[in-house]
């Protein structure tokens, strides 16, 4: 009796642990999900036209299908390691990156994602233009050369340049003529 009963132990500390594992992927998949309610939320918030919310509420619910197949994944692992099949951990792993992959890819192919992106990328563009003003002006009243500046002074040169060119060939052409004078 006292062999069977560290082995009992043993196993009910296995257990015990694969059941903590176990809620906590679960408690880190249902935050995952309601982070990402929240945010595909907000953007399909801003969608206003009726064809992309709709668009947008169809990639919702694929990725949460997604989600809930792969909670479902989960459990049917955790019952064969709990049936004595010998399961990895890095498959648990391998479920949730997968799940992640294809639930984000469900919502990144809509066009309200497009859209929200689109809008973002225009509010970066927008931002750093204003930066760059705001260091230009900056530079220029400490005395500094800009990068307008310095673009204007190369302008000025292949102007100049050109010019010159244009000043020899004349040059050239008045020496010729007078030459064939003489």
């Amino acid at each position: 009796m006292t062999d069977s009963q560290p082995q009992s132990q043993n196993w009910n500390a296995v257990v015990e642990q694969w059941n903590e594992q176990f809620l906590e992927a679960l408690e880190e998949n249902m935050e995952a999900q309601a982070q990402f309610v929240e945010s595909w939320s907000d953007a399909v918030g801003d969608a206003t036209e009726e064809n992309e919310l709709s668009e947008g509420v169809e990639g919702y619910a694929r990725a949460y299908e997604t989600w809930m197949n792969a909670s479902q994944q989960m459990v049917e692992r955790m019952n064969d390691s709990m049936e004595g099949e010998d399961v990895d951990m890095d498959e648990f792993r391998d479920i949730w990156l997968n799940t992640a992959n294809e639930a984000f890819k469900d919502v990144m192919s809509t066009t309200a994602f497009a859209k929200m992106t689109g809008e973002t990328v225009g509010d970066v563009l927008e931002l750093q233009q204003q930066a760059d003003e705001a260091s230009q002006e900056t530079l220029h009243s400490i005395g500094f050369a800009t990068r307008d500046d310095v673009v204007e002074v190369g302008d000025r040169l292949v102007e100049l340049e050109r010019r010159q060119h244009a000043v020899e060939q004349k040059l050239d052409r008045v020496l010729e003529h007078v030459e064939d004078e003489q």
